[in-house]
């Protein structure tokens, strides 16, 4: 971002609240780099504006990001709607920390993520502000600006929608962090055997290809053909990459445990992982897509709100 090499007062109250911002922006957006740009165009319009009038920094720099990303999140329903194979969020890399905060790591893992994906721009806004945020229903409306009783009927169809479509049951973080540890082990040794036990019955893998590299275009579904899949990772040339020049790795994404695989020089793909409630993998998301693996590729871990 740039801002000016001395802080003043007017950088030092953006900067207090420039985790939140990014945290709204990316869970409106799902991708980093749009976030990015949004909390950097909120930064000039911060510059810009008569600050003597603002009398609460934080809602007037959450209003602004909200509806930057409302307006982002229109201008590329289209392009997403045209996207080659299944559309997924752009993978991040957190810190354990947020991963202990059981809330903060739902609001921003890949499975919801996905599902916000499918609301309208402002249900989305309403949604996050709410139930991430625990902003009022008259901060909100201030927000977006719409009335609150507009607020109150989209936040209510969001609820329903989200909670109709997002997984019901999770495993506790220490299965989660057990389970993907030993998929991991045997995805990379091959073990077919064991990747049938710790598979779902009816486990799906989404991949995310972008049309840019080579992946499904459709989901993956089913134990056997998953677990297949995934055993011989360690044999076949993937990307151009030659098997013994992949290296993988875990590490916390989306305050979650996931996989990055890496090739000479680049990242290749993320996995990340929803848990059935006996804490077996029930949907994989594979991320490939290079456009969306920088966040991941520069290494910067994000503190989220």
């Amino acid at each position: 971002m740039t801002q000016p090499q001395q802080a003043g007062p007017d950088q030092l109250a953006f900067q207090q609240y420039r985790t939140l911002l990014f945290s709204v922006a990316y869970r409106l957006l799902g991708t980093a780099a749009d976030a990015e740009d949004v909390v950097q165009d909120a930064w000039l319009k911060w510059s810009a504006a008569d600050r003597s009038q603002v009398a609460d920094p934080k809602a007037y720099l959450t209003r602004i990001v909200s509806n930057l990303a409302m307006e982002r999140l229109r201008s590329t329903r289209h392009q997403r709607e045209t996207y080659v194979g299944p559309w997924l969020p752009e993978p991040i890399l957190t810190s354990p920390d947020t991963a202990d905060g059981v809330a903060t790591a739902d609001s921003v893992s890949m499975a919801l993520l996905v599902v916000l994906e499918t609301l309208s721009p402002l249900e989305r806004a309403v949604f996050v502000l709410k139930e991430v945020f625990a902003f009022s229903y008259a901060e909100i409306a201030e927000a977006v600006e719409r009335s609150e009783t507009a607020v109150r009927q989209a936040a209510h169809r969001a609820r329903e929608h989200v909670q109709a479509r997002r997984p019901r049951f999770t495993a506790d973080r220490a299965r989660q962090r057990d389970v993907t540890e030993r998929f991991f082990a045997a995805a990379t040794g091959g073990d077919i055997n064991t990747l049938m036990e710790l598979l779902s019955p009816d486990v799906t893998l989404w991949t995310d290809g972008g049309g840019k590299v080579r992946q499904a275009l459709k989901p993956v579904v089913g134990l056997e053909t998953v677990a297949r899949w995934f055993a011989a990772l360690g044999t076949v040339t993937y990307q151009g990459i030659e098997p013994g020049q992949m290296r993988a790795e875990l590490t916390w994404i989306n305050a979650g445990p996931g996989v990055v695989f890496r090739g000479p020089g680049r990242v290749v793909a993320t996995l990340t992982f929803d848990f059935d409630p006996e804490g077996r993998i029930s949907t994989i998301h594979n991320v490939a897509n290079p456009d969306k693996l920088h966040a991941v590729a520069d290494g910067t871990r994000h503190e989220l709100f």
